[in-house]
Parts: structure tokens; sequence; C-alpha cells
């Protein structure tokens, strides 16, 4: 029986059985072409009368060498990376644009370069003259780096091939070019193209890779899924262009933790480490004010107090807005839904702003009893006990769930001079010394208590 034949979209990767002039998912014009299998028939027909080798198994009792790393010497890299670089690793680094994604990997290829390291940055969207003017503002001249602009993935593999580097950076993945793919630079077949081409020669030759990727409005890195899971490493580099603080975030990392986050401080003279990133979320908090909480969370491996700010105010709109920076919007509907279905506190009529300051991103449910806290004390105009820092994940019936890691997050509160917390029932927090817990079972005992309604 005939193979059905596989047809898939050079411009979006969509996959049809037929061929057609348009592409019904993006609508571009002559981008669906054929994918031939490997194989025209079984294996045993395919292949003739060759023979492979047999792959060596192991059992999961089979003890392995953790890989060597190569610290950079810039902490907050070397632990997003989960301890350093590992040999043969290829590591996506995605960001909006202008967020600093090059300074970064200008700064931790010279760190590397200085490291021992032989290194090689390709750049496919600035000339070298270009890298050199931002090496010198960055004062990294004197690291033995070398440079190459270009595009053309043949000849970038040729000079690899002979360079023998330790580790390359391409930047970005969407400029580079396979002679041998027919569609535009920056199309999906390009960059799955262009990815595997690097990540395969990267593995054979003993070199690690780190691939920059663009990402899409939406926040995601532009270009197929498959380009993510060819990598050992996925990075995002995140932040507000308004606010001086960048995060490089680990989505995926095979060597090392995921979830870790490593924190920089954008300056004139490039990015510098952040050794404590919860002094500086909360440099700038003053005197308790209305609507004002700390919340000691966990990012990774490390704990981190940062602010939720919020405003209600009565609304002139049938509909009263609700805006939400760096939380979920989802999550805060849910939030005054339990309110005023099991503590009998409406928000109808009124406008609901949250923020996280300093432009950090929160995304754990044990910021829920933060935001409460932060709506109630800014609908009630009542501002928390000073020096208190508020965590606890919230149910749809109004019950409060302890949450993991609750020592680590009393020690870091505890340090930075925090001297009370609120927090549910349950969990095992030990080493709090002179802290001051309040312990709360529902949402109307915590509504009752702190605020005196329910």
């Amino acid at each position: 029986m005939a193979r059905p034949k596989s047809f898939t979209c050079t411009a979006c990767g969509a996959a049809t059985t037929k061929w057609a002039g348009q592409c019904d998912a993006c609508g571009a014009w002559n981008t669906i072409v054929e994918e031939k299998p490997l194989s025209a028939g079984p294996p045993s027909k395919a292949l003739g009368a060759r023979r492979g080798r047999a792959v060596a198994l192991t059992d999961l009792a089979t003890q392995e060498v953790p890989p060597p790393r190569t610290r950079s010497g810039l902490d907050e890299l070397d632990r997003v990376l989960g301890g350093g670089l590992v040999p043969s690793s290829a590591v996506l680094v995605g960001g909006d644009p202008g967020i600093g994604k090059s300074t970064l990997l200008l700064q931790g290829a010279a760190h590397f370069a200085r490291a021992g390291l032989k290194t090689l940055y390709v750049s496919g969207e600035e000339a070298s003259a270009q890298v050199r003017m931002r090496a010198q503002r960055l004062s990294l001249t004197d690291a033995p780096v070398k440079l190459a602009a270009e595009t053309n993935l043949r000849n970038i593999l040729t000079t690899l091939e002979e360079e023998k580097p330790q580790l390359v950076v391409i930047d970005s993945i969407q400029t580079m070019w396979a002679d041998n793919v027919e569609s535009a630079p920056g199309s999906v077949a390009q960059v799955r193209a262009a990815a595997h081409e690097l990540t395969s020669f990267a593995k054979c030759h003993d070199m690690s890779v780190v691939l920059v990727g663009h990402v899409t409005k939406e926040g995601q890195i532009a270009g197929p899924r498959v380009v993510e899971h060819m990598v050992d490493c996925v990075l995002y580099f995140e932040g507000e262009r308004g606010h001086q603080f960048r995060i490089l975030r680990s989505v995926k990392n095979r060597f090392g933790p995921a979830d870790e986050i490593g924190v920089f401080e954008m300056t004139g003279a490039g990015l510098l480490e952040v050794t404590n990133p919860s002094a500086l979320f909360l440099s700038e908090r003053g005197e308790p004010a209305p609507g004002s909480v700390v919340f000691s969370g966990i990012e990774g491996t490390r704990p981190l107090l940062v602010e939720f700010q919020a405003l209600v105010a009565p609304s002139s709109l049938s509909q009263p807005r609700r805006t939400v920076v760096g939380w979920d919007g989802g999550r805060l509907a849910m939030i005054l839904a339990v309110l005023e279905a099991r503590c009998g506190i409406p928000f109808a009529g009124l406008d609901v702003y949250l923020n996280v300051a300093g432009g950090m991103k929160v995304s754990e449910p044990a910021a829920d009893l933060a935001v409460a806290a932060a709506l109630l004390s800014a609908r009630e105009d009542v501002a928390l006990p000073a020096e208190t820092v508020v965590f606890g994940e919230i149910s749809l019936s109004g019950a409060l769930r302890p949450v993991g890691q609750s020592e680590n997050r009393l020690k870091e509160a505890q340090k930075l001079g925090f001297t009370k917390a609120i927090m549910p029932v349950g969990g095992k927090p030990g080493g709090t010394g002179g802290l001051e817990l309040t312990r709360m079972g529902d949402l109307t005992a915590f509504v009752g208590e702190v605020f005196g309604a329910g």
C-alpha cells in the first residue's frame, strides 16, 4: 500500500495531506512543499542488506559522572545555567527587542573567554564594527573573543570546523540562512533547519552553542516550538523598558533546575549583577500605605520579596476596569469572586488596578493571599501593619492552603528586617527566630482579624 504524502507550509509550519497554492493556516502563497520520508518502504527493504550497529544499553542503576561545568564569573548567569556552562550544550535565549540580549551575551561571552574557553561571536544583525563599539562601551575590548558577521549557515559551519571554538554565540537564529531550504530567512523552515544544523554540529564537535531568538508579541520565541525541544536550555530575558531591572529566567534546563532566575540591573556600563534582589525590589518602598502588601515568593530555588500594589476606585463605566501588570488577570478575577461569594465583600462598580512593583512577574499561586490583602487594604483604605509579609494560596471555597518552602520564605523576610508574617495554617516553618507568625485557616478569618470585617 502506498504511503500517504505529507505537505508542510514553509512559512508557518502547518501540515496538510495535499498540495495547494495557498496555505489555509497563514494565507501565504506558494509555500506548500512536500516532506519526503526518510525511507520509502519498510526498514528491511529500504536499508537492504546493510546492518546498523547495536546500541549500548544500560539500566536505571547505572552511575553517571556529572557533566563538568565552566563558570563565567557572572554569578547570576551561572545560577540560571544550573551552575555553569556544560560542554556540548545548546542554549536558546529569547527576549523582547532592545531588552539587552546582545549586551548580556556579549558580556557572558567575554567572561567565558576570560575563563579559558575559546569563544566565537557570530552576529547576523550587526556588523563587526558595531559589536566592537558595544564592547568598548562595556570595557570588554581586552577579552579574547573572535567576531564574525555572517548569515550564511554553510559558511558559518565551515568556519566553526576550522576554528574549533569551545563556545559560539549566534545572534540571532532568525537571521541565519540555509541555502538548501527554499524559503526566506526567518521563516519556520529556515529557523528549524538552522537550529538543527547548529545543535547537531555542536554535539558532534564538543562545542557549546548559544542561540538568540526573537519573540512574538505574545512573548513566545518566534518560530516552531520544535526549536525549544532541540536545545538543552531555554532562557527568557525579561524586563520593562521603564525599569532598570532585568530578569533572566530559565524555563527549561536539562542540566539544572528550571524556573531559576538571575537578576540584573541595566546601567550605562552594561548589566550589573544584583546579589540581593529582594532588597532592590523593596528599595523604593516608603511608609506603609493602603493597597501596598509585601509578598514572600519563591523563584526557582531563590526566595524573593516583592511588593503588590492595588488601587480600588469608584467606576463610572458599566463594566468596571480590571487592569493587572505582573500577575495573571484570570487569577485576579477568581480572587475577586471568592471575596464576594465567601466573604460578602463586593467589588461591583469599582475599578481595580493591580501592579507588581519593579517590573517583576509573579506566577505562583502562593501570591493569592497577598493579592487579596492588597485589594482589601485599598478598598477599606487601611494599611497593613508595618514590616509584615503575606503569602498563601486561596481555594474557591475560601480556605487558605499552605505553600511549599515556607521556611525559606520566612528566613528571607527576617533577613530583610520584617518582624511579622501572615500565612495559612499548616506547613513546617522552622528557624524563624523572633518572627511573629499569624496563621489563618480561611479567608473569612483573615478579613475579620486583619481588617475587622467579614
